[in-house]
């Protein structure tokens, strides 16, 4: 079949009564479906549809069939609203604007993707003009793709739209080609950047015709990377003169942040051998450049979560710090806060490892402040990945097979500690529970091999972790108490408080032991810390303590703070 005769779109409606309106079109009918579920995943539209479009080869027509819909059903008794029936760009110079160059990029993304090129040199670059043109159908398809859901919107006839666009991309064409003609286009082999944007300033297209310029000298570049070290070659000769230096770093941003927008060019200027997490590590750092770089010297954690930069991401975070190309760096910082909240693993198959990259990553964010994004969104963002850190499948991917019962608790709670928001807590604490209270946890910790003491110790120790991972009351009570009654039980078994009580040591000695005990610096605080605090009160009341803390003024004060710790008279 040949090549572009069957590709898939994607419909969307923003409110429930609303028209469809194209978001994509594209020949990877995987790609159409994954985006409109993650459309509809993270409430974005209200309603997504995917069709499949093919050509008949001899009406030269597409004929649709939906391959899926989903979403609010269309509201049929609401009274339609025509919109304007005025086509979206009338001439030449409309084409230029973000929003049609955003269009251009999705109806040609396969042709572009092919050519290493960005709309913006689509735009400004008569050679890839006529290379579009001599590739047959692929420009009528991208009219036809887009005018279709253009004349369902407006109310109108689809060959008024087709026959409209037609003549729009045809004078543009035009305009490019005759401009190249007649030598208007600046060439940067023979002018300096500088002295082309100085003498451009006070043109009325000087933003066209600059751009001509900055096209055709990115256009040999043969990788993205390439083309983003480029452009960064011209920032860096770019005039000093306010007005004219503006001008120049505006049209240098419209490639940049197409670039860095799309998938492809983000990867290969990150590194492809970078998986998705440790990419959203790399985007950080160009974005939030210097509280990051700051936060990596201070933290070793964030550090081995970061990424080496490569020398053009590295030249970019630079110039982001700046100030320059503001527009860039919050496309990179929307691009992590996408992926986080997507349904994509950031570490696939190392589920440990992936904590510990969210722990980064918010602790490196959070460190950028509202310079990247607002700390309400970062939240967000978080807390909607969280939900997917205590998934059944997660956590089953997350414990293994070949843990103990206490590392799989210790795994718990280290999750339980680092997942955002309410319910995704409360969630991690019923996982931990469960394993807390189940039978192997408990034959595990009271007939273990080590000693009784060890693993009171140990049990304390687990006690406290879940008192620092944040739970409520509610989630955490249960679970601390029954690692308390494990403790009772090892207790009773070992009668370590007993022994302690009479054994033959100095008074001050055995007190301390049992205050530590009691306090939970020994034992979980539970049935064991109560029995050491019941012989703790009785050795109190012993003369021979007494006479032994006379003699030891430095002792008092250790024991009357771990007494007040206990809840005792000191």
């Amino acid at each position: 079949m040949e090549r572009g005769q069957v590709h898939y779109e994607l419909f969307v409606r923003r409110q429930p009564g609303s028209g469809w309106s194209l978001e994509i079109a594209t020949e990877d009918r995987a790609r159409a479906v994954e985006t409109a579920e993650q459309a509809l995943e993270d409430g974005r539209v209200a309603a997504v549809r995917v069709t499949k479009e093919t050509l008949d080869p001899e009406t030269r027509e597409f004929r649709s069939v939906t391959i899926l819909t989903k979403g609010a059903p269309e509201r049929t008794k609401a009274r339609k609203v025509r919109e304007d029936t005025g086509p979206l760009c009338v001439s030449p110079s409309d084409l230029y604007t973000s929003h049609a160059r955003e269009r251009i990029g999705r109806l040609l993304d396969n042709w572009l993707q092919r050519n290493k090129a960005t709309p913006f040199e689509l735009l400004h670059r008569p050679d890839l003009v006529e290379k579009l043109e001599a590739s047959g159908i692929e420009l009528q398809h991208a009219i036809q793709k887009v005018a279709i859901p253009e004349a369902q919107a407006r109310g109108i006839g689809v060959h008024e739209i087709i026959r409209s666009f037609q003549q729009l991309a045809e004078r543009a064409i035009e305009r490019l080609m005759k401009d190249h003609r007649k030598g208007l286009l600046p060439n940067l082999d023979r002018e300096a950047f500088a002295a082309a944007a100085e003498r451009l300033c006070g043109d009325p297209d000087r933003g066209y015709l600059l751009g001509a310029a900055v096209a055709a000298s990115i256009g040999p570049a043969r990788t993205w990377s390439e083309k983003v070290a480029r452009l960064l070659d011209l920032a860096d000769s770019a005039p000093t003169e306010p007005q004219a230096r503006a001008a120049a770093l505006q049209v240098l941003e419209q490639p940049l942040a197409e670039i860095l927008g799309a998938r492809a060019g983000l990867t290969d200027l990150l590194g492809a051998d970078l998986d998705l997490g440790a990419q959203l590590a790399a985007m950080t750092r160009i974005a939030g450049a210097d509280a990051v770089e700051m936060l990596v010297r201070m933290d070793a954690k964030v550090a081995r979560i970061m990424p080496a930069l490569s020398p053009p991401a590295q030249r970019l975070a630079q110039w982001l710090s700046d100030g320059s190309f503001e527009s860039c760096r919050t496309a990179i910082a929307q691009r992590v806060l996408r992926e986080l909240t997507g349904p994509r693993r950031l570490k696939p198959g190392e589920a440990p490892a992936e904590i510990e990259l969210l722990r980064g990553l918010a602790m490196a964010l959070t460190a950028s402040g509202d310079q990247v994004l607002s700390l309400d969104d970062i939240h967000e963002a978080f807390s909607a990945r969280s939900r997917m850190l205590v998934t059944s499948d997660f956590v089953e991917a997350l414990l293994g097979e070949h843990m103990s019962a206490r590392e799989e608790v210790e795994t718990l709670i280290h999750l339980a500690e680092n997942v955002t928001g309410a319910a995704n807590k409360r969630q991690a604490a019923r996982y931990l529970s469960a394993n807390v209270s189940a039978l192997r946890f408990e034959k595990e910790l009271r007939y273990g091999a080590d000693s009784p003491a060890t693993r009171l110790s140990i049990l304390a120790g687990l006690q406290k972790t879940v008192l620092r991972a944040g739970l409520v009351a509610e989630d955490a009570g249960p679970v601390q108490a029954k690692i308390g009654e494990i403790g009772g039980l090892i207790e009773t078994d070992s009668k370590i408080v007993a022994l302690i009580a009479r054994a033959p040591a100095p008074a001050v000695h055995r007190l301390n032991l049992l205050l530590r005990l009691a306090v939970g610096e020994a034992a979980p605080l539970g049935p064991a810390a109560d029995r050491a605090r019941n012989e703790a009160l009785k050795l109190v009341r012993n003369p021979e303590l007494r006479e032994e803390l006379a003699k030891s003024p430095e002792a008092v004060e250790k024991v009357r703070g771990m007494m007040q710790s206990a809840g005792m008279a000191a």
